[in-house]
């Protein structure tokens, strides 16, 4: 069994991981996030993105970046601590930590097949660079159905509202 350490690739691996996924005859299929706090949401859109490809990758934006995405006092975990456990799911063949508060770089890189967003995003509200480059390298963009009331963000609220009494 590999270990989940063993799943971290960097952006300068990443370009030999996916050519000899390509080699081999293997569909890619892309994703990426924060991450923070993993939860069943996160499970299921995982597993079912998985379902599409013959290997997942998952994204997993820098610390820097989920600051700015999310804030103050986000990330609550570290994003080396983030890879590793995100690269502990079955469904996860390999993950990839990039700096960026976008994807587009790393989608550069990983050359996706599938490229998988969750139903809180639509074609149109996706990031045009982004939907760019995966049409670019043939990929197709899926969006999974959202799944309600699963998210980091609802966790971190209701961890506040039980421990301090209020909202943020």
């Amino acid at each position: 069994m590999q270990k989940s350490h063993e799943k971290i690739l960097h952006l300068d691996t990443l370009v030999a991981w996916r050519e000899a996924l390509r080699r081999e005859g293997k569909r890619l299929v892309v994703t990426n996030g924060c991450f923070d706090l993993l939860h069943a949401g996160h499970i299921a859109y995982l597993e079912e993105a998985r379902s599409l490809g013959d290997a997942l990758l998952v994204g997993v934006n820098g610390d820097e970046a989920v600051l700015a995405l999310k804030g103050k006092g986000r990330p609550i975990n570290a994003e080396n601590d983030r890879a590793i456990i995100i690269g502990g799911l079955v469904a996860v063949d390999a993950v990839c930590v990039f700096p960026e508060t976008t994807a587009t770089n790393f989608l550069r890189v990983a050359l996706p097949d599938f490229y998988v967003k969750g139903g809180d995003y639509t074609i149109e509200t996706l990031n045009g660079e982004e939907r760019a480059v995966v049409e670019e390298c043939g990929g197709k963009i899926v969006i999974l159905p959202f799944i309600p009331k699963r998210s980091t963000t609802g966790i971190v609220e209701k961890i506040r509202t039980m421990f301090h009494g209020e909202k943020s």
